[in-house]
């Protein structure tokens, strides 16, 4: 049997019963309909790959004309139907003008059976072709951006961090999913980088999403997709991310952002390795790995009724915990000649160098934005040196309080609040700035000012 959904549209009943009874054995599913006025209801239904039209459905009329306007509605909704137009009152030059309206084949009736299941089969496959070639296209689209992130490396040799690598090397050969925890800013993406580079489909993209970045309403369309007309925006069909990261990877970063009723619906994604775009009956099957990352702490979540513990076990498959860059001491300095030189190249300033007060600055720095903290800390010592010697007055980090001058009965959450507005106010209202400094992204931010009536 050859895949494939059939629609026959066809106002003769007797043609219908022997249609549906010669082609319910070669194809996958076969749908009869006397009614044209039915064909858009019956196409919004299923994902049809043919359909057989009859081209006159009121006695005495044989012009043909009823047939090309619903073929003309057909591929409007679905350009890569295959219409196969059949008719009793044919001749060549309605075969001609048939096939220039958009028909994939043209047959008389009465029909012979084994010519005409050999013409459905190839129309099936002209279908087939065409909307594999509509998914390569979409597809690609979906991988221009992902192909074209900035390369990023993992730096350093502290024994904290070959720890993690050594653990990172066992598990990208295999397809667990993994769950990779640690602080803003400690390189959790890179990590999930690693992996995908050292696994059996690095030749494949990876594919990144930023969960705290994404609004609700817009979750499934970026996740799964959406065809055109779905929505009031949707003016195009858009594959989502798990589409474009088939035989890849799919990297969901903040993972704990993502509100719990919102959960269920990755959950199935995930278990069931297949996703429907909006608008879309039809399935698609995606093959992933899967990769997250998260700065919370889920099982605490859990406890809360905050996140799915289903959820929790199926993207812990592995745990990989990125260590602050406080406890990679050996690192901050390898890290800071690396950031130093990316950006005294970049800035055209490349005789640049660190003096040792400066050095020692960075070294008793808790960095509580870790990684993340200590790059831009040095982009903004490049742009605003005016020496080839870098000082410590040079490097402008966040103040540390010391434990006596915080008051005891103040709440994290108040903490958090005071934080958020001091850096709202040190970069003069500017969102991203603030959400950089915070070590946060931008959406997370307006998150938090949301929640706190700020």
């Amino acid at each position: 049997m050859a895949k494939g959904n059939i629609l026959i549209v066809d106002d003769n009943k007797s043609i219908l019963s022997a249609l549906d009874i010669l082609l319910t054995s070669e194809f996958q599913t076969v749908t009869t309909l006397s009614d044209p006025n039915q064909i858009p209801t019956e196409l919004r239904k299923k994902d049809f790959n043919l359909v057989i039209l009859d081209m006159n459905f009121n006695a005495g009329i044989n012009t043909g004309n009823e047939g090309f306007y619903w073929l003309g509605r057909i591929r409007e909704t679905n350009p890569e139907i295959s219409v196969v137009m059949i008719t009793a009152y044919g001749d060549i030059e309605l075969t001609v003008k048939a096939l220039k309206a958009g028909a994939t084949d043209f047959v008389m009736k009465p029909w012979d059976n084994a010519k005409l299941i050999a013409t459905l089969k190839s129309a099936l496959q002209l279908n087939l072709s065409k909307k594999e070639v509509v998914q390569l296209k979409e597809k690609e689209k979906g991988l221009k951006s992902e192909i074209n992130r900035e390369q990023k490396y993992i730096v350093g040799s502290s024994p904290q961090l070959m720890q993690v690598l050594n653990l990172v090397r066992k598990v990208a050969k295999t397809d667990a999913n993994v769950l990779i925890t640690g602080e803003n800013g400690a390189g959790k993406e890179l990590i999930a980088q690693e992996i995908h580079r050292l696994s059996e489909r690095s030749q494949e993209v990876m594919v990144s999403v930023d969960m705290g970045a994404i609004t609700e309403t817009l979750f499934e369309s970026e996740l799964f997709g959406h065809v055109k007309g779905a929505f009031t925006d949707a003016r195009e069909n858009r594959p989502g991310k798990f589409e474009v990261a088939d035989k890849g990877s799919l990297f969901l970063d903040e993972i704990g952002n993502l509100s719990f009723h919102l959960q269920s619906k990755l959950l199935a994604a995930i278990q069931n390795r297949q996703i429907s775009r909006i608008g879309s009956n039809q399935t698609v099957p995606v093959d992933i790995r899967l990769i997250c990352a998260t700065n919370k702490k889920l099982e605490s979540m859990v406890h809360e009724g905050l996140f799915r513990e289903d959820l929790l076990y199926r993207i812990n498959t592995i745990q990989i915990e990125v260590p602050p860059l406080r406890e990679r001491e050996n690192d901050v300095l390898v890290l800071a000649d690396f950031f130093l030189k990316k950006y005294a190249s970049k800035y055209n300033k490349p005789s640049l160098k660190i003096n040792q007060q400066a050095q020692d600055k960075l070294l008793k720095y808790s960095w509580p934005g870790n990684i993340r903290e200590l790059q831009h800390t040095i982009e903004k010592a490049v742009i605003l040196s005016e020496n080839n010697v870098l000082k410590p007055e040079d490097f402008f980090m966040r103040p540390v309080q010391s434990g006596k001058n915080i008051t005891p009965e103040i709440t994290l959450e108040e903490m958090e609040k005071r934080m958020i507005s001091l850096a709202i106010e040190k970069n003069n209202g500017n969102l991203s700035a603030a959400a950089d400094q915070l070590g946060i992204t931008r959406q997370t931010l307006y998150n938090k000012i949301k929640k706190s009536g700020q």
